[in-house]
């Protein structure tokens, strides 16, 4: 059980379903968690933090789709930065899921999307 949040996963879930955490945080991958760990709390937690990073990044990609077309430069660098932003989160969250954690990922990790 991870005592940094209120979730109680198990050892053995968490020895389990570390993979499947990880994969969680690389792009559409998130898929592989969601539709083959729907029995795993911990697999499913990751699952959740990376789609919203999934869906950030493609938000984020339609930013910058619509800003390059109206060639607005401080916008441009402002995308820049959140995709950077959204690299760092993947790389904290697949941190967290090698180490066997559960820490909501700074600002999206409030959200939840998966039940």
């Amino acid at each position: 059980m991870d005592m940094n949040t209120g979730n109680n996963f198990t050892q053995e879930d968490i020895r389990q379903n570390k993979a499947m955490a990880i994969l969680s945080y690389l792009g559409i991958l998130v898929l592989i968690p969601i539709l083959a760990a729907k029995d795993s709390a911990y697999a499913r937690y990751h699952a959740n933090q990376g789609l919203v990073l999934v869906i950030a990044s493609i938000a984020l990609g339609v930013v910058s789709t619509v800003v390059s077309m109206l060639s607005i430069p401080f916008v441009g660098v402002l995308v820049y930065l959140c995709s950077i932003v959204i690299f760092i989160f993947e790389v904290m969250g697949i941190v967290q899921a090698a180490k066997g954690e559960a820490k909501p990922l700074p600002v999206i990790g409030g959200i939840q999307i998966l039940k």
